[in-house]
């Protein structure tokens, strides 16, 4: 097995649905229930019906803004029961990425009721005589999520009503202290999704990635309390951290693979590279 395997084993390790509810809004699918959300979700029958086919918030909210004043209700409840922590941070719900917003809801109950996140990803480059070089930034050690792990230049999830380029422009600012004209540079390069076994539930995220070419010489500052800071590593270097330790935040390894597989470091023609690509979009 290529040892980049791993990384995207680990990302996926929920292998079939068995065993857990679907949860529709209207007619479309948008997540799925584990057995201990599903049976305190039934103590709100007024907004959580169960049927043959799962369970759906209730066919009298029809409009985004009375299914989310409904959810909030129930997060609510629920966070004071234990089942998660509340993030204080809406953000929308689709059937698929790019389709219509049927609802939001809290950050912090997205995995108990399996509903997908989107996110934003970015690969900070810098063209060296001797090569491709990448900014990483280590992450601060009171982080909730792989406190002291290598990151990306710029990652953050999409909140509800921004899109992926204004979700990148502010966490550009935030996060690494990059002018909005300079973010703006950035290339949407694809799309990596997976789905994640979490203690609260299910994570299932989509994450868009983008290449900055920046100047040799520009400096990334952080901005914020997520960031201890920023170096800049050959690229062989980064393939080697991802390779061969477990330094890196569990999904920007397979952000990090994608783009080893697109500047050739892995063959995408070889066996080893093909199911890695394969392997990166395994979610929405």
């Amino acid at each position: 097995m290529s040892p980049f395997q791993r990384h995207i084993e680990a990302c996926n390790d929920l292998a079939s649905p068995a065993g857990l509810v679907p949860f529709r809004i209207g007619a479309a699918q948008v997540g799925w229930l584990g057995s201990d959300l599903a049976r305190a979700l039934a103590f709100f029958p007024r907004e959580i019906h169960f049927d043959a086919q799962g369970a759906a918030l209730a066919g009298r909210l029809r409009s985004p803004g009375a299914r989310t004043e409904a959810l909030a209700g129930i997060a609510r409840s629920l966070a004071e029961r234990g089942h998660f922590t509340l993030r204080d941070e809406a953000f929308d719900i689709r059937a698929a990425p790019g389709g219509p917003v049927l609802a939001r809801l809290d950050r912090g109950a997205l995995p108990a009721f399996g509903i997908a996140a989107e996110g934003v990803h970015l690969n900070g480059r810098v063209r060296r005589p001797d090569g491709l070089h990448l900014w990483m930034g280590w992450r601060s050690r009171a982080k909730a999520v792989a406190p002291g792990k290598l990151d990306n230049l710029v990652a953050g999830g999409i909140p509800a009503g921004l899109g992926p380029e204004q979700t990148l422009v502010k966490e550009a600012a935030e996060e690494a202290s990059l002018p909005a004209a300079l973010a703006l540079q950035a290339r949407p390069v694809g799309r990596i999704s997976y789905v994640m076994r979490e203690e609260t539930g299910i994570r299932r995220d989509v994450l868009h990635c983008f290449d900055l070419d920046l100047p040799d010489g520009f400096q990334p500052r952080p901005n914020d309390d997520e960031v201890e800071r920023f170096e800049l590593w050959p690229l062989a270097r980064v393939l080697e951290a991802v390779r061969d330790t477990d330094a890196v935040k569990f999904n920007v390894n397979l952000v990090l693979i994608d783009l080893f597989l697109r500047e050739g470091l892995i063959d995408p023609a070889g066996e080893a590279g093909r199911a890695l690509r394969a392997g990166l979009r395994q979610g929405p």
